[in-house]
């Protein structure tokens, strides 16, 4: 019995206009989005590979031998990665670069930088489309399964015969998924055909399991819009009145409540800006140079029984040795000094915006489509981790660098005429740099482990939809 009801719910459907305009929206939205998509992360990857080659160049013809703390001496390039073809996530909003300067670690220009009109107008791509239009989609499809049977006088007719409600219910609920999903599936499909001929890498095993990781909780995603579907329709006894509360719901749970949760976040916990945290800890690095410079002055004068270091013989080995004695504990001093309190800067500049960022989410997860931008986003590593990952191994570059280069580096004026008497005397201070580290991506189980939440919290409203849908069927009087 089962089996026929969902055959005749399948080809009532198949036979409606709204199919016909399903599948060409899928037939034409999907592969063309995705092709486009490609074509753009090809050309950031050529982007990429020029700038690294750009800056390698740069360093071997120019070698990094300034004093000034603002220069930037290295420079950590982000590389896009291929599954931003499915969403591009947090991606274009990222810096290009991360410049590594002795002030610390300043962020290049984002990609948006240069595209804001169309970085405002939203993103078309795989998971705008899932979460946008097919959510949409899904509900026009079941906000009158049961309404319009209602309307139509034929729900009372097809339950006085010996029919199960349960039965219909499943007949309604899995015959329109039946219908919704395969033109989906074989739109998806096209579409990767496309992106291999194209050149992009599916047989790869780390992009061919996030992209099944993608398409099934794409599928969830849309059983849950089905389930609130049908929800709504057993509730109204009018198909027009059904469609009117289900778009409103597709308003609030798919545009207001994701993003309203990160405007109430800003409120409950303000944060300070990225370049507020530069300018703070550069001036920080301004006045402890300054006290530095006078201490050293004064070590100096009383040392050498002079008046500074006007007459001594800065070409002299001894002398240069009996400064490089007295300098080197306050330039130590200082170094740890400015360290600890750039990093306190830096933690609570962290906190803060953990802090923001916590608070937004857990707000925005009250809405089926934040969980689903968020694990999309994991899967295809343009999300949090991705982020994280990317200024936490600029930061490991920057203590390298620290290590390797800035603590060597001086900015007292004493030092400054050392430097300048060792490269008139032929004597070069600079060495090579280490090169930038390569960006780690996080695993396929780590990504799932963290993003565990999500795909609960959608299985919770597929099941909570579901059930209320049911109970309300079966105590409805009809």
């Amino acid at each position: 019995m089962l089996t026929t009801l969902i055959q005749k719910e399948i080809m009532h459907h198949i036979l409606s206009v709204r199919f016909i305009a399903l599948l060409l929206m899928c037939a034409l939205l999907i592969p063309l989005t995705l092709s486009i998509n490609y074509r753009r992360y090809s050309q950031n990857l050529t982007d990429y590979q020029e700038s690294v080659k750009r800056e390698r160049t740069e360093a071997e013809e120019n070698p990094p031998n300034t004093p000034d703390p603002n220069t930037e001496v290295s420079k950590f390039f982000l590389k896009p990665t291929p599954l931003s073809v499915f969403a591009s996530g947090l991606e274009e909003a990222l810096p290009t670069y991360l410049g590594m300067t002795r002030n610390g670690v300043r962020q290049g220009s984002a990609g948006v930088s240069q595209a804001s009109v169309a970085y405002a107008l939203g993103n078309l791509d795989f998971l705008f489309i899932v979460g946008i239009v097919f959510s949409l989609l899904a509900l026009l499809f079941t906000c009158d399964a049961i309404a319009g049977e209602k309307e139509a006088g034929t729900l009372r007719v097809n339950l006085s015969n010996p029919l199960p409600r349960d039965v219909f219910l499943w007949s309604k609920l899995i015959g329109g998924y039946i219908v919704f999903v395969v033109p989906f599936l074989v739109s998806f499909l096209l579409g990767l055909l496309i992106l291999v001929g194209q050149g992009f890498p599916l047989g790869e095993l780390n992009v061919a399991l996030p992209v099944l990781g993608l398409t099934l909780v794409s599928l969830l995603y849309i059983a849950v819009f089905f389930a609130i579907g049908v929800a709504i329709s057993t509730y109204l006894d009018n198909s027009k009145t059904a469609l009117i509360i289900a778009f409103t719901f597709w308003v609030f749970a798919v545009l207001i409540a994701p993003r309203g949760a990160f405007v109430i976040a800003k409120l409950v916990a303000p944060t300070r800006t990225q370049q507020a945290v530069y300018m703070e800890k550069s001036a920080l690095h301004n006045n402890l140079t300054k006290d530095k410079d006078e201490k050293i002055w004064q070590k100096t004068a009383l040392a050498f029984d002079s008046g500074g270091s006007i007459g001594l013989d800065l070409s002299d080995p001894e002398t240069q040795k009996r400064l490089d004695k007295l300098r080197g504990p306050i330039e130590e001093e200082f170094r740890q000094t400015f360290q600890n309190r750039a990093d306190k800067i830096d933690r609570d500049y962290q906190r803060e915006k953990d802090r923001q960022e916590q608070v937004g989410e857990m707000l925005s997860r009250i809405a089926p489509t934040a969980s689903l931008t968020y694990f999309a986003m994991n899967l295809t590593q343009t999300g949090k981790l991705k982020r994280d990952t990317y200024f936490q191994t600029g930061e490991r570059y920057y203590d390298q660098l620290d290590d390797a280069y800035f603590s060597q580096i001086s900015d007292d004026a004493l030092s400054q005429m050392l430097q300048l008497g060792s490269r008139l005397n032929g004597e070069s201070e600079t060495e090579a740099l280490p090169p930038p580290p390569p960006l780690t991506e996080p695993s396929l189980s780590d990504t799932v482990r963290r993003s565990a939440v999500d795909v609960l919290l959608l299985c919770f409203f597929a099941l909570a939809f579901t059930a209320v849908a049911f109970l309300k069927f079966f105590r409805s009087d009809i």
